[in-house]
C-alpha cells in the first residue's frame, strides 16, 4: 500500500458534502472491505485450514489471468504467504496443495500457480462456507 494524497479531515467532510458521487463511490468502498473483512473473520473462526487455504487459492484465482476454466496465478505465492493469509502454519498449506495437485484442481509450475479448474474448486469452497 501507498499514499497518494492526504487532506485534512474537514477537507474531506466538506468534499464529500458537496460531492455525491465521491461520497457514493467511498461508501461504496468502505462497504466492500467491510464484506471482506467479515467474510475472512467467518473463515478464521468457523472453516478447517483445509477450507480457508482453498478460499484463499480461490481468492488469489479470482484476481488471476483466466483462460477458460483455469487461472494462472503469477506470481505463485509462497506457502508461507498463504500461511500467513490463512492463520496457519506453512506445513498445513504444503498438505492442501499437494491435495489439491492429486485431485487435480492445481498445478504448481515455476513462474506460475495454475488453477486447473476454478469451478470445482469454488464448489469445494462453497461446501465448506455455504456461501
Amino acid at each position: 500500500m501507498c499514499l497518494v494524497a492526504s487532506m485534512p479531515a474537514a477537507a474531506f467532510r466538506t468534499l464529500l458534502e458537496a460531492a455525491p458521487t465521491v461520497t457514493l463511490a467511498v461508501l461504496k468502498q468502505l462497504v466492500k472491505r467491510i464484506r471482506t473483512v467479515t467474510n475472512r473473520v467467518y473463515e478464521f473462526t468457523t472453516l478447517h485450514v483445509s477450507s480457508r487455504v482453498q478460499a484463499e487459492v480461490l481468492r488469489l484465482a479470482s484476481t488471476a489471468l483466466r483462460e477458460g476454466k483455469s487461472a494462472r496465478i503469477v506470481p505463485p505465492p509462497t506457502h508461507v504467504e498463504i500461511a500467513s493469509r490463512v492463520s496457519t502454519h506453512r506445513e498445513a498449506v504444503t498438505r492442501e496443495l499437494s491435495h489439491l495437485s492429486r485431485i487435480g484442481i492445481i498445478e504448481r509450475r515455476d513462474d506460475a500457480l495454475l488453477v486447473r479448474d476454478i469451478d470445482r474448486l469454488a464448489e469445494m469452497v462453497h461446501e465448506a462456507t455455504g456461501e
